[in-house]
């Protein structure tokens, strides 16, 4: 859960959002080090005399060719890397529909006969003391822990997004079209998130909360929801 003074990512709870905080962390650096290299030219052009070896010189020509295109792959590779290991959906234990509404949303566990809910969010006025207000769903997801998640995500009637940054995840829900993505939680915890795309007047009261728990507390939470 982020805080008022947080300034970088929340902490990762999947995998990919692992993959995704170091490589940003490695984009840091490389664009530190490229505005420390143009600080010290700029340094040194205003305190050294221009000299015509230093206007023709072929080398430095050469290296402000070649070193932009390998500073390209030191960002391009690991990008991909992420990319498809983010379109990668192997086998999932547990297969979860997510359908966007104005303004919940509704979730099927396709792998169970009769497991389906609407999450809405709770009004301030009835939240419990110590809950997050425009945050808290009077119905959780829950998921078994450090197991492959596929999730189904469209719209029923506009445009939404269900988005979860500590997992990594943000799918586009789109009326008629059915998007899928992947997750896996690895460790316990509640983890927030809301609807990432403007979808009218209620857009930010519509937040999404998925709980990661062990294997047996998802299966005495099913059946006690399907019977």
């Amino acid at each position: 859960m982020a805080n008022h003074s947080q300034f970088g990512f929340q902490d990762a709870s999947s995998p990919i959002m692992e993959e995704l905080v170091e490589f940003h962390d490695h984009a840091l650096m490389v664009a530190l080090a490229i505005c420390s290299l143009v600080l010290y030219l700029l340094a040194l052009m205003l305190m050294e005399k221009l000299s015509s070896n230093t206007v023709d010189a072929q080398e430095v020509e050469l290296i402000w060719t070649i070193l932009p295109a390998i500073v390209l792959i030191l960002l391009a590779l690991p990008s991909l890397q992420i990319l498809y290991m983010m379109d990668e959906i192997d086998e999932p234990d547990l297969t979860l529909k997510a359908i966007g509404h104005q303004w919940y949303w509704s979730y099927e566990y396709t792998d169970f006969k009769d497991l389906s809910f609407d999450s809405y969010m709770i009004p301030t006025t009835e939240l419990p003391l110590g809950h997050f207000r425009l945050l808290e769903v009077d119905h959780r997801v829950v998921v078994p822990m450090e197991s492959p998640i596929r999730i189904i995500v469209t719209a029923g009637d506009v445009l939404h997004s269900w988005a979860v940054p500590t997992l990594g995840v943000k799918t586009d829900a789109i009326p008629g079209r059915l998007n899928q993505t992947s997750f896996i939680t690895t460790r316990p915890g509640i983890f927030y998130g809301q609807c990432s795309e403007i979808c009218g007047a209620n857009h930010s009261y519509m937040p999404i909360v998925v709980e990661s728990a062990p294997l047996t507390y998802f299966e005495n939470w099913s059946s006690l929801l399907s019977s």
